[in-house]
């Protein structure tokens, strides 16, 4: 399987022209599962070992969880930016009515506010992060989900990420579509103004840059899935550590 880079862009040490391959985020990701289990001795370890000195010389030492802090993830050659008012997302294909929604429509409709961790499937996690959004359920109702539907497609305005969930797992009251992010509009960096927010599952679930739901009759391989990347991506399957959702 080819080297896709996956840039950490985070904008005091970005080194767009340094990318980081797939294989060193999967060793990245083995260091993190471990630095997340046993604590800081592991991740002092990390820093000092062959992949960190790697990572730390491409310039994405941040990668390695030592604390409490997003990092910022991009599969292209930059973060996409749209502002709120140029925004709009497009819920389609097996539906009975087409939505195209703007940033408004969607803060106008009833919030559901939800506080949970956001954890990466490299190893990090960030906890008790405040999200508001609209449930995905709520918009799926609205537009009349038909009998063939069975799962969504999520595209991101960067024009490339995908990403998929099941109907019944897009219907979780722990799903929603994010327009807030610890009580401001979500950052280009986080993916908004809009992003998906998939509660139980890894981040890379949670599509950033969001532009279109589409329903579909069956799921179809996200981005990250077609390199290797669980579809049911829920937390504890690859580390052991983390609760199973209910």
């Amino acid at each position: 399987m080819a080297d896709k880079p996956l840039k950490d862009l985070a904008p005091e040490w970005a080194q767009p022209s340094t990318p980081v391959t797939r294989r060193v985020f999967l060793g990245l990701s083995a260091l993190g599962v471990a630095g997340i289990a046993v604590g800081g001795a592991v991740a002092d370890w990390v820093n000092r070992s062959p992949i960190g000195r790697a990572a730390s010389s491409a310039g994405v030492a941040d990668l390695i969880p030592l604390g409490e802090a997003f990092r910022y993830y991009t599969v292209t050659d930059g973060f996409p930016s749209r502002s709120t008012a140029k925004y709009q997302l497009r819920v389609h294909g097996l539906v009975d009515h087409e939505l195209k929604l703007s940033y408004a429509d969607l803060a106008s409709r009833t919030p559901t506010h939800l506080t949970k961790d956001f954890q990466c499937v490299t190893g990090w996690r960030v906890t008790g992060v405040h999200w508001t959004g609209v449930k995905l359920s709520d918009l799926l109702d609205e537009a009349g989900v038909q009998s063939k539907g069975k799962a969504l497609r999520f595209t991101s305005f960067d024009g490339v990420y995908t990403e998929s969930l099941t109907l019944d797992q897009a219907r979780r009251p722990d799903v929603i579509v994010a327009y807030q992010m610890e009580g401001k509009t979500v950052s280009t960096e986080h993916g908004g103004p809009v992003r998906l927010y998939v509660a139980p599952m890894y981040g890379y679930k949670s599509c950033k840059w969001l532009d279109g739901i589409e329903v579909v009759d069956a799921v179809e391989p996200g981005y990250w899935e077609n390199e290797g990347y669980d579809v049911d991506a829920w937390i504890g399957h690859s580390n052991g550590r983390d609760d199973k959702p209910v």
